[in-house]
């Protein structure tokens, strides 16, 4: 058993959330962080799967789309996709076999976690999809890096209203470029990897992709200049150095939501020279209590109902408007996800770029949340981290609010907190102008008094 002693926490930012210990917890022994491998020079290059852009984003900014290849292997074998029930009109046969289904998913998953999947690890090409947002002119001072991470089920255009308040603020002076990222199987990158993608997924993936191309692929320089739609492997100096002395041109702040914030913690846990701090918008950071897979099968089953179809964008956007889970959100981050997570389908009809099986896939993966809440409490103190959770009466954070006003204390040195009291857990899409007067608030805390001549 183990236990945090309490200490004495000093940061500039007031909390919302008081100081609460850790409780005692056992450890699961998390598992070790893989080495991984880059593809050789040889991989051949997919083309994006959109229209690339290449676009203003605002009076300051530009937008472009680029794909980086994942390494290898994975930590899962390549299994086939699971099949989902042929629709029937006979509504208890339904959700009987899709209820099936996700509990066959969740089996598998622990059958995976156990070692009792067996299976060589998949050695297929994966790869990631990540919009950048430069400033055109750059005043000749080192500003920030901002690299954000989604939730399930979205891609990676889902900040933008967050960024179009964030970067047409005074904040913007501080930020030199954005990089939005996308998981293997999240919208632009899951056409791309649509015939490699196996049927079980692991978190720690995610967080290895990230931290692949933070040390592989990010370009040393946040400048001006264009980069090609396939950006370049570093020279493995570089990327050496990294591991141990960071970035040298960069101040890197990851930006984390839900299963994104997940992932980012597993990469800092293991890379910490790479992240100068850390903004965490709920991230599904949950203490290991006992086995129970009720959750995840409910998360999975509701995926697997999840509509896939629509005739038309227009179709799909007034039906999610009049839907009690999407008429929550800001109006302008429901259309982008109408315009960016759905793609023509071959009925000449729209359809959700990331199928409902792939994110059940990902909901299935119970022990990663488990890891990165025991992992937490050894992240480096020198990376300060901000956390920014929803108050809505009802739903207060992941697991609940007593469960979130111990999980900011989870790493107590050089931690704040903030509660936003509009939103449920979704805060970017409900939420985007106050979470970004939040980011901008830690931001120009931390980084202005720096800015001229320490960043």
């Amino acid at each position: 058993m183990f236990t945090l002693p309490r200490m004495t926490m000093t940061t500039s930012m007031a909390s919302t959330y008081p100081f609460e210990p850790s409780p005692q917890w056992t450890t699961i022994n998390p598992r070790p962080f893989l080495p991984f491998r880059t593809h050789g020079g040889d991989l051949e290059a997919p083309p994006l799967p959109s229209p690339p852009r290449n676009q203003l984003f605002n009076d300051n900014y530009v937008v472009t789309t680029h794909l980086v290849p994942a390494p290898c292997p994975r930590l899962t074998p390549d299994i086939p996709l699971p099949v989902v029930p042929k629709f029937s009109t006979n509504s208890t046969e339904r959700k009987q076999g899709i209820q099936q289904l996700a509990t066959e998913i969740g089996k598998r998953q622990e059958s995976f976690v156990q070692g009792g999947l067996g299976g060589e690890k998949s050695e297929k090409p994966l790869w990631n999809c990540v919009n950048r947002y430069v400033k055109r002119v750059k005043d000749g001072k080192k500003g920030l890096t901002l690299f954000f991470a989604h939730a399930n089920g979205f891609p990676k255009e889902i900040w933008e209203t967050t960024l179009r308040y964030l970067l047409s603020s005074s904040t913007a002076s501080l930020i030199d470029e954005v990089w939005s990222w996308e998981a293997v199987q999240h919208g632009d990158a899951a056409l791309v990897n649509e015939s490699n993608l196996s049927g079980i997924f692991d978190w720690r993936d995610n967080a290895r992709d990230i931290a692949h191309f933070l040390l592989h692929y990010l370009p040393e320089d946040a400048s001006s200049e264009s980069f090609p739609d396939h950006l370049h492997l570093l020279p493995e100096n570089i990327s050496e150095s990294r591991k141990t002395n960071g970035f040298s041109s960069r101040s890197l702040v990851a930006v984390g939501h839900s299963f994104g914030g997940c992932s980012s913690i597993m990469a800092a846990v293991n890379f910490p020279a790479l992240f100068s701090s850390m903004i965490l918008i709920d991230p599904v950071i949950v203490q290991y209590l006992g086995y129970s897979s009720g959750f995840q099968v409910s998360k999975c089953a509701a995926a697997l109902t999840r509509r896939e179809r629509w005739l038309s964008r227009e179709e799909a956007l007034r039906l999610f408007k009049a839907s009690p889970f999407f008429g929550a959100w800001h109006p302008d981050t429901l259309e982008l996800y109408v315009t960016y997570g759905l793609c023509k389908d071959s009925q000449g009809g729209v359809r959700l770029k990331m199928s409902g099986v792939h994110e059940a896939l990902v909901f299935a993966d119970r022990i990663g949340s488990n890891e990165a809440w025991e992992l937490l409490g050894r992240l480096d103190e020198r990376i300060e981290l901000r956390w920014i959770v929803p108050g809505k009466a009802e739903d207060k954070g992941v697991m609940g609010k007593e469960a979130t006003k111990v999980r900011v204390w989870r790493r107590p040195a050089n931690s704040s907190n903030v509660v936003i009291r509009s939103a449920g857990h979704l805060i970017p899409q409900e939420s985007p102008e106050e979470l970004a007067q939040e980011i901008s608030a830690f931001l120009e805390r931390k980084y202005e008094l720096r800015s001229r001549a320490y960043l």
